[in-house]
Formats: C-alpha cells, structure tokens, sequence
C-alpha cells in the first residue's frame, strides 16, 4: 500500500477567477467547506498518513486553512517561487518522499477510486506511472486515453469532441525514484514531457475506475459540487 501522496495546489485557476477571485481553486468553498478538505479526508480514510502539500498562488491562505482544521496531520509544504508546471511541481515534491512509490493528486479534482486497487496494480506490475482514468460519454474539455488489453497505456489523444473514451482522472501513483532519474528540466509539463514523451516504453499503466469524478477547475463544475458534496 502507498501512503504518502502528493497533492497538487500550486495553481493560479484563472478559468475560476469569475466565482473565486480570493482564494486559491483548492480552497473554493463548497458549501462554506474549503474544496481540498475533501481530498484530505478522502485521503484519510483510504490509509494515506502522510502528505506533502505543493503550493504556489496564495500559499498561506492553505496553508493557514491546515494548521488549524488539519493540525495534528503529518504534513509538509513545498512552495513554487515562480511557476513551474505540473512536472516541476511533482519533481520538487517527490525529493520530500520518503518511500519508492507516491500518490500525486490535483488539488481541484475529487476522484474517489479504490486507492490501494490503484497501489496494488502499479507496484505489481513494476510500472513507472498508474494512471487512474476515468470512463465519459460526450466529452471535448478533456483529452482520451488509450490503453491495450494489458492495461499499458498505448496513445494520449488531444482535447477534441469524443463520443465514449477514458479520460485522465488526475491521479498517478508514481515510482519516485525512475521518475527523478530522468535528465527533466525545473519546470515542465508532468503530462506532455514526462508521460507523453515515456509512452513506448510500456512502464505506464491505465486503469479505468467508474467512481465519482469532479474537477472544479470551471465556474460550470464549481456549481455542480456545491450541490453534489457533502461533509
């Protein structure tokens, strides 16, 4: 089982600036509760005891937020000085990880897989990255991800209108120690420089789970989770 994740909260959330303007997207109130609380607990109850925080935008708006509702978590903090991508932010974090493998999330995106299915799958088959997809209908604001019978990933496919896919759900579990080994420069894209550019190497999995999905990242889903969560 995995039990440190790497929760990603370093964006500025520009596409949900109209509703959110104060605050980071992770802390958009849902129902007057800060959105990332349902990660934590999510997290919580699925056995993942340590977490470590990437922050950038506002960062001590979060980080206030932790120290009072979450104080007695096993937590650390690592802050952008400047903007350096998904992969930037996932290489500064992963050199906080104490263990070979690591949970990486999105601070705006609710997805409640079966962690330790996710675990299990990507430490047995020795993989580089697991990816969590999630199955849609009539989509276009995500990309598709193709995937052969044996689960590796085979194809990244471009935002475009599909009729039935999987999309990328937003988390990984990730083998820390081949991740850092690549020659990746301090700020880059995790999902175009590192998982697309790795996809023949047949080290990345996709599992597909049809559990509930949200993404906040637009005024649209924001107003969605207000009705839909819950604490």
């Amino acid at each position: 089982m995995i039990t440190e994740a790497i929760i990603l909260a370093g964006g500025l959330g520009t596409r949900l600036q109209s509703v959110v303007s104060d605050v980071p997207k992770c802390m958009a109130p849902i129902n007057d509760i800060p959105f990332i609380s349902f990660i934590v607990d999510s997290l919580q109850k699925q056995g993942i005891d340590r977490f470590i925080f990437s922050l950038g935008y506002k960062s001590e708006i979060i980080i206030d937020f932790l120290e009072e509702w979450y104080k007695h978590l096993d937590k650390i903090y690592v802050i952008e000085q400047e903007q350096l991508g998904t992969g930037g932010a996932i290489k500064e974090a992963c050199k906080s990880v104490w263990g070979r493998h690591a949970l990486i999330l999105n601070g705006d995106t609710l997805f409640s897989i079966d962690l330790k299915e996710l675990a299990d799958i990507h430490v047995k088959q020795h993989a580089a990255c697991t990816l969590a997809l999630k199955p849609m209908i009539n989509f276009d604001r995500y990309g598709a991800v193709e995937t052969n019978t044996n689960a590796i990933v085979t194809a990244f496919r471009e935002k475009q209108f599909c009729a039935k896919g999987l999309i990328n759900g937003g988390i990984y579990a990730l083998h820390v120690k081949k991740f850092l080994e690549h020659q990746l420069p301090d700020k880059f894209s995790f999902e175009k420089e590192y998982l697309e550019k790795n996809i023949h190497t047949n080290k990345l999995y996709g599992i597909a789970f049809d559990d509930y999905f949200i993404d906040i990242g637009i005024p649209e889903d924001y107003a969605r989770a207000q009705k839909e969560l819950s604490k």
